[in-house]
């Protein structure tokens, strides 16, 4: 934003298409992580990587 352009009220401006997406994104995720690439100040890429939680079937060992 350059110094001499208003400033918006966050809930004035219509969210960017990528926020729809990053919502959308960590919506359906569980366990893992949502990160975003930026080039020259705009959003360019979405990059999620999930994570499979498995239960575990046995106590922890004592000294593990």
């Amino acid at each position: 934003m350059s110094p001499d352009s208003p400033a918006l009220p966050l809930d004035a401006a219509p969210d960017p298409e990528w926020l729809a997406l990053v919502r959308e994104q960590v919506r359906n995720l569980r366990y893992g992580v949502v990160q975003l690439v930026v080039h020259d100040g705009r959003v360019t890429q979405i990059e999620r990587t999930e994570k499979v939680r498995l239960a575990s079937d046995r106590p922890d060992r004592p000294g593990r």
